[in-house]
């Protein structure tokens, strides 16, 4: 069994199933002992293809085994968007619309929209991001858990007010669709590569991203 194989497992199996395959079931899948299925995944934390938590798997972005805030319903499969960055991908990557639905964590106002691949939803709602990228992987559960969607900045104000937090990078619902349109493209399928940060810094810009979202 290689790393990429079962990078893969994990991956399809949250595509298809919208939960995070067991040890025995990857090991079953891959013919392979649970033993070395743990060593696999520890490879793929690492390397920051999953995230662990007491070993079991927690995120493998933009899924999520663990409720942070948002679902994300399609067709035939319901899944945990780990933030409302893997929210709005998981569209892009599935294929498929999908009903994001969340609370405003402003006024717990109950959210959704339609997110489709062809054009951004219409909404006032925006985005807050309260870590900078360049520290979201010190703690990357605690990052994503606070990429929400609020009614609009009157709610983030009242937010931040209210938790004692630092204003973070505000994104409109169609910036925040652009941000996630391509970022995951090709993660389902084999050779995949995580962005380097050169390639991560051309693509934030030309989505218009730059400032805030970085901690600058």
């Amino acid at each position: 069994m290689s790393v990429e194989q079962l990078r893969l497992a994990i991956y399809r199996g949250f595509a298809e199933t919208g939960r995070a395959p067991s040890d025995p079931e990857l090991a079953a899948t891959l013919g392979v002992s649970e033993a070395t299925v743990r060593a696999g995944l520890w490879a793929l934390h690492e390397r920051r293809h999953i995230v662990l938590r007491d070993g079991a798997i927690v995120m493998a972005h933009p899924f999520s085994a663990v409720p942070l805030g948002f679902s994300v319903m399609g067709p035939r499969t319901l899944w945990w968007g780990g933030c409302a960055w893997d929210s709005f991908a998981i569209p892009h990557l599935v294929g498929e619309e999908v009903l994001v639905a969340t609370r405003c964590p402003g006024c717990e106002q109950a959210l959704a929209w339609n997110v489709g691949t062809e054009q951004p939803p219409k909404g006032d709602e925006v985005a807050h991001f309260l870590v900078p990228i360049t520290t979201l992987w010190d703690d990357v559960v605690h990052a994503c858990g606070n990429q929400r969607l609020f009614c609009d900045e009157g709610c983030v104000d009242g937010w931040l007010a209210r938790t004692g937090q630092t204003r973070g990078c505000v994104l409109d619902l169609t910036k925040l669709w652009r941000l996630a349109e391509h970022w995951y493209e090709g993660r389902l399928n084999r050779g995949y590569e995580r962005r380097d940060p050169a390639s991560a810094a051309g693509y934030f810009a030309a989505v218009g991203l730059e400032g805030r979202f970085w901690g600058l």
